[in-house]
């Protein structure tokens, strides 16, 4: 890389950072093309990015960020992984982790938080943001149900009554 393209990567991170509300460190040790591959793919479907950065162009962007916490960690073959939902991207990261030892989660950031990897593996046993969207529609939802089964109610018992009597009525009349 000449000097352009590393501010370029510089200012791209940076960038990133200023979106993201979770940054993920990993180390990548041995690991092959195809095993690479597969996480980014991994990753991707989750909506999340797997970059592997040179440390110290990633600790250039980290300075002045809520991330900076992150820094120490920068040494050795490290990757960064982040997505707007920082549950996807540490559940991803997790899952993948499971399966590969040579894929090792180091620690991330949740906004000024440093988080180690059993931070992270805590944040990965979350509900992603979209099982907690669900969750709270249905909560919403579920009074509102509730409130319009007992309006109903009264006026299926009064039906109910005057059905009763009607038959009750029918009965008579037939009898007589």
């Amino acid at each position: 890389m000449d000097r352009t393209e590393k501010q370029a990567f510089v200012q791209a991170l940076q960038a990133v950072f200023a979106e993201t509300s979770f940054v993920l460190v990993s180390q990548n040790k041995g690991l092959t093309v195809a095993d690479a591959t597969t996480l980014r793919r991994r990753m991707r479907e989750a909506g999340a990015t797997y970059k592997v950065a040179k440390n110290r162009l990633a600790a250039l962007a980290l300075d002045g960020t809520s991330f900076q916490g992150i820094s120490p960690l920068l040494k050795g073959p490290t990757a960064l992984s982040w997505s707007r939902d920082p549950v996807a991207v540490a559940k991803t990261a997790v899952d993948f982790a499971k399966v590969n030892d040579k894929f090792v989660i180091l620690g991330g950031a949740l906004g000024t938080q440093t988080l180690d990897a059993d931070g992270v593996k805590a944040l990965a046993a979350l509900p992603s943001l979209e099982t907690l969207r669900a969750q709270l529609l249905g909560l919403i939802q579920t009074p509102a149900t509730r409130i319009a089964g007992i309006l109903q109610a009264p006026g299926s018992q009064l039906a109910r009554v005057f059905a009763a009597y009607a038959k009750k009525d029918e009965a008579e009349a037939e009898a007589a």
